[in-house]
């Protein structure tokens, strides 16, 4: 499952933009999460002004590296997606790589296979990772000005959120 969320940005920095349906300056990260909330790959950030349907062909290279190394198979996953990654070039992207699309479809006329509960699942799981992301005040509302600083404290937040499984006290 793959997430996209845009953030506040409080003062002036690097890699921002201007989104006009949220009237708020900020950044955009994609990131896979699996089916426990653990977020699974490297994210990719991007302006808050970008399409995310172009970010997700980006993001799949890493997540692909990520599974290599680590020896695991993802032939047959199901990735469910939001309505946003509904184009042609992202279903095939999933599709090469051998795993099953399950994307909210946009209303164009076009007959594909999508599956609500498991969509319904992702938006649960989603929201979820959103709100122990939440937790790190630090991320709320972002103060670094370099967005690597901001990034670093990100993938620190991550780190810990994806822990939770492994140090149950």
């Amino acid at each position: 499952m793959a997430t996209a969320r845009q953030r506040r940005r409080k003062k002036g920095g690097d890699n921002l933009g201007f989104s006009g349906h949220k009237r708020v300056r900020g950044d955009k990260v994609v990131a896979f999460c699996d089916r426990r909330c653990n977020v699974i790959a490297p994210f990719v950030v991007a302006p808050g002004n970008r399409n995310e349907a172009p970010l997700l062909r980006e993001a799949l290279p890493e997540v692909m590296r990520i599974v290599r190394e680590v020896g695991a198979d993802l032939c047959g996953t199901i990735v469910s997606l939001d309505g946003v990654y509904d184009c042609r070039a992202n279903r095939k992207a999933i599709f090469n790589r051998g795993m099953v699309p399950n994307i909210n479809p946009n209303p164009r006329g076009r007959k594909q296979i999508f599956e609500p509960a498991i969509f319904k699942e992702r938006f649960w799981t989603i929201e979820r990772v959103f709100a122990w992301e939440d937790k790190f005040r630090r991320l709320q509302l972002r103060f670094e000005r370099i967005s690597g600083l901001h990034y670093a404290f990100k993938t620190l937040a991550y780190t810990m959120v994806n822990l939770r499984h492994y140090c149950q006290i």
